[in-house]
């Protein structure tokens, strides 16, 4: 769910997974590697998952929920001042004030299609009022990421610092504060993310010049990527299968 007006610059979405299993049965819920922080409210607690660099997965059982804010790299130092120490892990934070009211709108005796919407409102007004609105470096971390994320020409560092007019040690600066992780790590998720896309509707593309049109050193690069953040080859994504 897009996020309301007031935390558009904290959160680039809210996420709301519900899930009822049969007892006795899990489900497996693969997890694919993203460069960003997440707020979790769930019915027992809060917790901060930081930035992922690889393949995980929750198994889920019984019935419940959680709300997560995806987290923009202005609203990360608030919560914590090094998410590189929270790469690929979480941690619970003590915030009984955003759980309470977030827990309630899941929890409402009303329509259940409702509650979503309650519970990101109850959410956002939380972190409007205690998080705040961004300062300057916060906002260039915004728009640092934001460029990673959408401009295909970006393959250097070099390349982010000349589009935000700044050093290349303001852009490592503003990633290791603000996202946890290097900008070329984050510039080679994007690039995985585009090969995917790419095979996704070109399913002849030569697999060699896909990696040297993306900027990568060779082929076994972008296989090695594959394996190491989606967990099967260019080859077998191309076909549709993955292993078991």
């Amino acid at each position: 769910m897009p996020p309301p007006e007031p935390v558009a610059a904290l959160v680039r979405w809210f996420w709301i997974p519900q899930w009822r299993i049969a007892p006795g049965r899990v489900s497996r819920q693969q997890i694919i590697a993203f460069p960003a922080c997440n707020l979790v409210v769930g019915p027992d607690g809060v917790e901060l998952a930081g930035p992922t660099t690889r393949l995980s997965y929750r198994d889920l059982t019984g019935t419940g929920w959680v709300v997560g804010a995806l987290l923009r790299p202005a609203a990360v130092p608030y919560f914590t001042a090094d998410p590189a120490a929270l790469r690929d892990v979480s941690r619970p934070l003590d915030l009984p004030e955003l759980r309470s009211p977030v827990v309630a709108a899941m929890t409402a005796p009303v329509d259940p299609a409702q509650r979503p919407a309650a519970a990101v409102t109850a959410f956002a007004d939380w972190l409007a009022a205690t998080v705040g609105p961004p300062g300057a470096d916060g906002l260039l971390a915004n728009d640092l990421a934001e460029l990673v994320d959408t401009d295909p020409r970006i393959l250097r560092v070099e390349d982010v610092a000349a589009r935000l007019h700044v050093s290349t040690r303001t852009v490592q600066r503003l990633a290791r504060r603000h996202v946890g992780l290097p900008p070329l790590t984050m510039i080679r998720r994007r690039r995985l993310q585009e090969a995917a896309h790419l095979l996704r509707t070109d399913p002849g593309a030569d697999l060699a010049g896909l990696a040297a049109q993306l900027g990568y050193a060779d082929q076994a690069h972008l296989a090695n990527e594959f394996r190491t953040v989606l967990g099967f080859t260019p080859s077998a994504y191309r076909r549709g299968s993955a292993p078991a």
